[in-house]
């Protein structure tokens, strides 16, 4: 009984010491990006407005009064390595699941040893979602209970706008932070603490070059430094030890780019040089400085959003198509990435250049929000009002209100603004394009509310204000 004891016990140590040599030599294997995972807040690069002496984020896993949060930022923020920080401080068990590869079967089991936990051993779970705009509405639904009572605590992670992409009943019972891109400094510390631990050197420009070709990503200034590392030790004689390196040629070569632009003004020049090409209805010129920007190893998915943000400030409804020809390119460069994705940026350049402009959507938002920020903001007139609820009738909301489908066309005169701002014109479209149609169209409507004022005023009720569509 004895001896057996013993071999089991010396099988044990043995066990453990294998698996320990196995962590290491797993650790020493992993990418510089993991081995140079922050331990602490303190050693976090960036997010200063979460992570600062007084930041909300710090507060909360500092007192282990984290409760459920979604982590929303680009890739190489730091929403993984904040939910580990999350899992040292906490004296609650840490689960993590990735979404990519988890399901409503997986969330159940979660909650299952949630709830024995929870009563067992009176420990609290956080559940570490990587991904989490991945999870269906029907995989999300599984988690709301637990959620909702406090049996877990959800740390959701996500490059996707939570807002579109999850659930409005568990972000409503979720905290939201949101993280920024690293400045070019931020990128150029994380730069120089990777040099640090590895032994090596770098020129100045080299790190201009590693922290400018990133776009707001540690991670990617990570991976490309790791390649320009392996480049600058393989420069010396052979059989000879020394310390690496790294010059901007090394970065060039990890990037398998030259990098043309690297710094701030050349960057945002050449996007700027892109912008005005295409406003101005030159596909040539456009897809000349898109070719620089890639050759440059810039960012596809910078370029991208900027082509879509330029589909409504100059195009608008000139073209309707060119907003979902701008958001397809985009989408593309995040789900196909560089170098196809290329031909999509080509293919949204081209549409958005040869298209008709217009920039009265722009005009028209700045002319309604310079409405409001002086002070024009009666409340919602009484027809207009939200009349679906039981009482609401009581209070009049909806009273009066002219259903459009009752009439021809789908179109009555009736006025949808308080009076303070009535009649003010914000949108006035241009001959150019689809927007010469908006313009005969609106002519027509805005000309039958002025020789109709009494319509614009309601005075009967409609069968439809209490319609769940009336609202």
């Amino acid at each position: 009984m004895t001896a057996g004891g013993a071999v089991r016990s010396c099988v044990v140590t043995a066990d453990d010491l294998f698996a320990e040599a196995a962590e290491r030599r797993r650790a020493a294997r992993a990418p510089l990006a993991a081995r140079l995972r922050p331990r602490t807040l303190d050693e976090v690069v960036g997010q200063r407005h979460l992570l600062g002496p007084d930041g909300p984020f710090r507060a909360l896993v500092e007192g282990d009064r984290l409760r459920s949060t979604i982590l929303w930022g680009p890739p190489g923020t730091g929403k993984t390595t904040l939910a580990r920080l999350v899992a040292d401080a906490t004296a609650k068990a840490f689960v993590p699941l990735s979404a990519v590869t988890a399901g409503v079967k997986d969330v159940r089991e979660v909650v299952e040893a949630a709830t024995r936990r929870l009563g067992e051993a009176d420990q609290g779970t956080i559940l570490f979602l990587d991904e989490v705009h991945r999870f269906n509405r029907a995989q999300q639904d599984a988690l709301l209970p637990a959620v909702e009572d406090g049996l877990v605590v959800l740390v959701g992670a996500t490059t996707e706008n939570p807002y579109f992409s999850v659930n409005a009943p568990l972000l409503s019972r979720s905290t939201l932070f949101r993280l920024e891109p690293l400045t070019l400094d931020e990128l150029a510390t994380v730069a120089e603490r990777a040099l640090v631990a590895e032994g090596a050197t770098a020129d100045a420009d080299a790190i201009e070059a590693l922290a400018g070709s990133a776009e707001g990503d540690a991670r990617a200034v990570l991976t490309t430094l790791e390649v320009a590392l392996a480049l600058a030790g393989g420069d010396g004689e052979a059989g000879v030890e020394r310390a690496a390196h790294v010059t901007r040629g090394h970065v060039e070569r990890a990037r398998q780019a030259r990098l043309v632009h690297y710094g701030d003004d050349e960057h945002y020049d050449q996007i700027s040089a892109l912008i005005k090409s295409v406003r101005g209805s030159d596909p040539d010129a456009g897809l000349y400085w898109l070719a620089r920007m890639l050759e440059a190893g810039e960012d596809a998915r910078f370029i991208a959003r900027r082509l879509v943000i330029l589909a409504s400030e100059d195009v608008g409804e000139a073209d309707p198509l060119a907003l979902v020809v701008a958001e397809a390119a985009a989408r593309a460069a995040e789900l196909v990435g560089l170098p196809e994705a290329q031909l999509n940026l080509a293919q949204a350049v081209v549409h958005l250049a040869v298209s008709p402009k217009s920039n009265r959507v722009t005009l028209a938002l700045g002319a309604a929000r310079a409405d409001v920020t002086s002070g024009a903001r009666a409340d919602v007139p009484e027809h207009l009002r939200d009349a679906h609820y039981r009482g609401a009738a009581a209070l009049g909301h909806g009273a009066g209100y002219r259903y459009p489908h009752e009439f021809p066309g789908a179109w009555v005169a009736q006025e949808y603004r308080p009076p303070l701002v009535a009649g003010h014109v914000y949108y006035q479209p241009s001959d150019r394009g689809y927007e010469a149609t908006i313009a005969e169209r609106l002519a027509r409507a805005r000309a039958e509310v002025r020789s109709e004022p009494a319509a614009s005023t309601p005075s009967t009720p409609s069968a439809h204000d209490s319609a769940p569509n009336s609202r």
